[in-house]
């Protein structure tokens, strides 16, 4: 069955749930003919160790096929409210339900943004904000994979 339709299958034959795990596998395991794809941005993350890329980007799409916009705010920032079309993926249950996902920003960004597309977000710079959400990944029908980047930096 295809995205938005109840699914049978079991659980493991998610496929954004798949690549949400793997993702989380590569990341976890950084120590010291299409270039844009999950794939590739997978193998640009477990390749060369001398570049201390540390993330794939992802963008999620709900089942209406709208980008997916987290908000959050830093523990002792309450009146920040940040905003992001980019994640950095923490954990994925291992029944596929739900994921912990870091919003990604780029620093001196304003937080009074209000950006509408994952197209007006600033990519140039993303790092890791320490803000996280939690979602039901049963919502999402559609993954977009960045280059591997340092968001730690």
């Amino acid at each position: 069955m295809g995205c938005g339709k109840n699914r049978v299958e079991s659980a493991s034959e998610g496929c954004v749930c798949d690549i949400l795990k793997e993702i989380v596998d590569a990341q976890n395991d950084v120590t010291d003919d299409c270039n844009s794809s999950c794939e590739e941005s997978i193998n640009e993350l477990m390749g060369d160790r001398g570049t201390n890329k540390d993330t794939v980007p992802v963008i999620l799409y709900c089942k209406d096929c709208k980008p997916f916009k987290g908000f959050g705010a830093r523990r002792n920032e309450i009146d920040k409210i940040r905003e992001s079309f980019i994640f950095r993926v923490k954990e994925v249950d291992e029944d596929c339900e739900c994921a912990l996902l870091e919003l990604l920003v780029t620093p001196h960004s304003s937080e009074e943004c209000h950006i509408k597309s994952p197209s007006d977000q600033d990519t140039s710079n993303l790092r890791a904000t320490g803000i996280c959400i939690t979602v039901d990944l049963n919502c999402f029908c559609h993954i977009t994979c960045l280059p591997a980047i340092n968001a730690r930096a």
